[in-house]
C-alpha cells in the first residue's frame, strides 16, 4: 500500500473526477449547502479538469496508492509584482475513502516543495469558511488565516485565504 505522488497526465482524468466529485459529494455535505453541491454535475466537473489538466500553467499532481487515485493537488508559481514569485495552491482534495491516511499532507509538501523551489517565499490558497476540518489541517501543517475572504458568484459560499511563509 505505497504511495506514489506524482504529475498528472490526461488520462488520469477519470481517477481525477471521482476524488474531486467525492470530495464535493461526500465531504462538503453539511459543510456547504445542497444547491452549491449539485451545481458540480459531472458535466461541469469534467469540463473544470479537462481544461486544468491541458492548462501549461501550474501543476497538477496525483496520489496513487495501488494503483488507484487517491488524492490530487494543482498549484502555480507566477511572477509576482517586485519581481517576486507568488505562489499558489489551488487545489487539494484527498478521496474521503482515504482521510486520514497522510495523502493530503504528501500532496501539500510537494507543492509547498515545489513552489520553494520555484522561488516562492510564501503561498496562498482558499478554502471555503465552513470546511473547519481543512482548516484545521491546513492550521496543523504551518498556514495561517490572513484575512482575506471572497465569494465567488459559482459557489455562493464564504472563502477565507491562507497563507504560509517559508522565509
Amino acid at each position: 500500500m505505497s504511495l506514489q505522488v506524482r504529475p498528472a497526465t490526461p488520462d488520469d482524468l477519470s481517477g481525477v473526477l471521482e476524488v474531486f466529485l467525492a470530495c464535493w459529494r461526500e465531504s462538503y455535505r453539511g459543510l456547504l449547502p445542497d444547491a452549491a453541491i449539485d451545481a458540480m454535475t459531472d458535466e461541469r466537473a469534467e469540463a473544470l479538469w479537462r481544461r486544468v489538466l491541458a492548462d501549461p500553467v501550474g501543476v497538477v499532481l496525483v496520489a496513487e496508492r495501488d494503483g488507484e487515485i487517491v488524492g490530487i493537488t494543482r498549484y502555480a508559481a507566477t511572477p509576482g509584482a517586485g519581481g517576486r514569485i507568488d505562489g499558489a495552491v489551488h487545489s487539494l482534495y484527498v478521496s474521503p475513502r482515504a482521510h486520514g491516511g497522510g495523502i493530503g499532507g504528501a500532496l501539500l509538501a510537494q507543492a509547498s516543495a515545489e513552489l520553494q523551489d520555484a522561488g516562492a517565499e510564501a503561498a496562498t490558497l482558499w478554502v471555503f469558511a465552513a470546511n473547519l476540518p481543512s482548516i484545521g489541517f491546513y492550521e496543523a501543517k504551518g498556514w495561517h488565516p490572513d484575512g482575506a475572504t471572497r465569494t465567488q458568484p459559482e459557489f455562493g459560499e464564504p472563502e477565507q485565504r491562507m497563507r504560509r511563509e517559508w522565509t
